[in-house]
């Protein structure tokens, strides 16, 4: 399965809705986005993950730098309504209490 993206603003942050599978190979597609994003729309960042259904180390190092990207220009990254595979990766590895996780976009841009 490939890895979807699209992007939009929503009030002063902008949103990267991600579906499909977050892997070794589709990882940098996501880096590329998410640098692109935080470059011209600013550094309040969600990713809005109700649509990924599995992502891997390499999908975890992208959330990581996206965090590192956005709270470096004075921002943040906040993960809106991950599926329960994707929710138990964020719990197991303890990033959950890093990046900020939401039930829904609006939430999640709330909470930035």
């Amino acid at each position: 399965m490939k890895l979807r993206l699209a992007r939009h603003s929503l009030g002063d942050a902008v949103v990267v809705a991600v579906a499909g599978e977050l892997d070794l190979f589709t990882a940098p597609v996501l880096r590329d986005e998410v640098r692109d994003a935080i470059k011209q729309d600013g550094a309040r960042l969600v990713l809005d993950l109700q649509q990924l259904s599995f992502m891997d180390s390499s999908g975890l190092s992208v959330l990581i730098e996206a965090w590192r990207l956005a709270t470096g220009e004075g921002g943040g990254v906040s993960l809106a309504a991950p599926q329960a595979p994707v929710a138990r990766i964020l719990r197991t590895t303890g990033l959950d209490r890093r990046i900020k996780v939401y039930s829904d976009v609006d939430s999640a841009v709330g909470g930035i």
